[in-house]
């Protein structure tokens, strides 16, 4: 089975709600924002299964490994704004690098673990604008 766009955001949404919960990876009960992509992308056959754990829930304040970033070069490719899709990457600078990610649901919104909600959330794309490092298409 080949996954549309649209199961990607399909799939995506039925992540809101989920606890932040460093590391974890369970629908309804917790995931982290590394984890949600993994489980998202992963279920749904565009990437191999993979399981970068573990991982330090402040690695990227200290490390100046680029993890987060290396795990999408495997399985995406970088993309311009105006490419930006339902489905895609959007990738955060948390600290020394790109350390957070969420996954573009249209054109004005985003899904997300979110540590400071507690929670994955879905949020304006321009909320955390400030922070955008690239975006990325799993679809590589």
């Amino acid at each position: 089975m080949s996954a549309s766009r649209e199961d990607i955001v399909a799939e995506a949404k039925t992540w809101l709600g989920t606890p932040f919960h460093h590391c974890a990876d369970v629908k309804g009960a917790g995931v982290d924002c590394a984890m949600l992509l993994v489980r998202v992308y992963c279920d749904l056959g565009i990437a191999p299964m993979f399981d970068p754990r573990p991982y330090k829930p402040q690695w990227h304040m200290h490390s100046s490994e680029a993890r987060y970033l290396g795990w999408l070069q495997k399985y995406a490719r970088e993309i311009s704004a105006d490419q930006v899709q339902p489905g895609d990457v959007a990738l955060f600078n948390f600290g020394k690098h790109a350390a957070h990610g969420a996954i573009i649901i249209d054109e004005h919104s985003m899904l997300h673990a979110y540590l400071p909600a507690g929670a994955v959330i879905m949020t304006s794309r321009d909320e955390i604008a400030g922070h955008l490092h690239s975006y990325w298409s799993p679809f590589a």
